[in-house]
Order: C-alpha cells, then structure tokens, then sequence
C-alpha cells in the first residue's frame, strides 16, 4: 500500500507540473523577461538559489536573446523544474497526512493543497515576497533562515489551528503564525531597484496565483491518486 501511495503522489506531482507550466509560462515569464532587461552590471543576488516563493527557480536570469529556440529552451527547463517540484510538492503533502493520521482525499484534497501554499509560499511570502532579477536583497543565508523558521512555526501554527482547537491551542496557534512576522525578515538598507515598482507588484501577485494554482492542483490530484489506490486500483506508470 505504501508503495501505492508513493507512485500515486509521484504521478500527481508530475501532472500537476506539467499542467502548471503553460499557465506559468504566460503569467510569469513575461515579466522575468522585462525585468531582465534592467539588469546591468551590478552584483547578482542570485535570486534563482533562493525562490521558494515562485512557482520554478528555472525562470529567473535566463539570460540570452529571446529567440524561438531560447525561448522553448526557456519552456522545456521549465517543465523539467516543474515536473521535479511538483512531485517534491506532492510527496511532502503525503508525508504530513501519514505523519498527521489524516487521509488526503479526492474531497480534500485541495485544502490540503492550500494548506501546503499557505505554509510554504503564502507565509513566507509576506515577509519575503517573490523576487525578480535586478532587485536588492540580503545575503543569502539570512533570507533562507528565515524562510526556513517561518514555514517550521507555521506549519505548527496551522496544525494547531486545525487539528487542537481547544482556546489555548487556538492562542498558540496564532502566535507561531505572527512570530516569525513580529521579528521581520532580513531586507537590504539600500531598497533602491531600477525594476518599476508595479512590475514587481506584478510579478508578486502573478507568482503567488500561480503557486496558489500549483499547490491546488499537487493537493487535488494526490487525493484523487491516494483513493484509487486505497481501492486497490492499480496507478498508472
């Protein structure tokens, strides 16, 4: 059975990949690509190593000239990155219902989805949100910390608002999802970006639709998966 339910999320992470692409590739690749161009030659920061807020690290600094080969060079890598997060997406969401004892249905499937890009993306994002090339950040290490102790406390927040719903666990539950926010993440003195502010407002929101659609679909597929096999239907290689 276990081994059922690892194919089965496998196989909901790819598809969920694959359906994500088109919809990334029209939402958010055109913005990457127009602030691309007011990258000049001051130092990177090497936002494509730390993306957890977009959908695919594989669109930032694509570099190039933008010609139909880049271009589906661009689509084809970014349906690799896709395909591999997907299925990185959908184990994790696997691992939380087996460790939590609570199925991952076809009827649930996609709170269960939401609840993932609430944690991993959503959270995270109000402190640190997606980035494009050309704009300022911190040191690396930094951001990742704090992305790393923002998901942990609300993964715990959100468990005990869901699962413990007594007044104290409710409490509790608040505070680890204000905590890492009343801290504040790590941003640069210096804010000062030659990307246009509405590009980047853009983008944010585009990045997070997206996510939002990716997560739902990793979380719908899984339990669509997760119930033939708990009927003993075989998954589909």
């Amino acid at each position: 059975m276990l081994a059922r339910f690892f194919l089965a999320a496998l196989l909901a992470g790819i598809l969920a990949g694959v359906f994500v692409t088109p919809v990334q590739h029209f939402k958010t690749t055109p913005l990457i690509l127009a602030a691309e161009s007011y990258e000049g030659g001051e130092e990177g920061h090497d936002h494509a190593a730390f993306a957890p807020s977009l959908v695919s690290p594989a669109h930032a600094h694509g570099g190039g000239e933008h010609t139909e080969a880049g271009d589906a060079a661009r689509l084809g890598g970014t349906l690799l990155a896709n395909v591999v997060i997907g299925a990185a997406f959908s184990l994790l969401l696997l691992a939380a219902s087996l460790g939590l004892d609570r199925p991952v249905t076809a009827a649930n499937g996609a709170l269960w989805g939401l609840a993932g890009f609430a944690v991993v993306t959503l959270s995270p994002a109000l402190g640190l949100p997606p980035e494009l090339p050309a704009m300022p950040a911190v040191d690396l290490a930094a951001r990742q910390a704090w992305w790393v102790a923002t998901v942990a406390l609300s993964a715990g927040g959100l468990w005990l608002l869901v699962f413990r719903r007594s007044v104290p666990a409710i409490l509790g539950g608040l505070a680890l999802l204000l905590l890492p926010h009343l801290v504040g993440a790590p941003h640069p003195a210096d804010i000062a970006s030659p990307v246009p502010a509405t590009l980047a407002a853009e983008f944010a929101v585009a990045s997070l639709f997206v996510s939002a659609l990716f997560w739902t679909a990793v979380g719908a597929l899984l339990g669509l998966g997760l119930d033939r096999a708990r009927r003993g239907v075989a998954v589909p290689a």
